[in-house]
């Protein structure tokens, strides 16, 4: 039973994948901090010209929905985690599009220099001329 636990952890998917889960979190944090400390602070920037200098927190309090005291449904953090979110997807699309670019790219050299040169028209055309050359020859015989 240890042994077949080894192998499966030992299998290429479940080590792609750890190695995936432990580079995402650290990407995740990467892209947190892109939004909080540069995102953030544009979108703070453009809502104080807009509102004649009022903070980003206050401005965004708009958003917020406080039915009952002591109770705040935060729906600009909402939007926060929804920017965060679509701006981590879309990086790893383009570089999960990269990476299979670059192995197809891999894939395509590797095929030509393992295939053989396909035939050519001149080299059917050629077998075809000394296949009627033999034929010629045995007919006169």
């Amino acid at each position: 039973m240890l042994k077949e636990f080894r192998d499966f952890l030992m299998r290429g998917n479940v080590l792609d994948l750890a190695v995936g889960v432990v580079i995402g979190s650290a990407f995740t944090a990467i892209v947190t901090n892109v939004v909080n400390g540069v995102i953030t602070p544009l979108i703070g920037w453009f809502v104080s010209l807009v509102t004649n200098g009022q903070k980003l927190d206050d401005a965004t309090s708009v958003l917020d929905w406080t039915p009952v005291k002591g109770v705040t449904f935060a729906f600009g953090d909402l939007a926060s985690a929804i920017i965060t979110f679509i701006i981590t997807g879309f990086v790893l699309f383009l570089i999960v599009k990269f990476a299979n670019k670059a192995k197809d790219l891999n894939k395509k050299q590797t095929a030509e220099e393992a295939a053989p040169a396909a035939p050519t028209a001149e080299d059917y055309l050629a077998e075809i001329r000394d296949l009627l050359k033999d034929k010629n020859k045995k007919t006169m015989e």
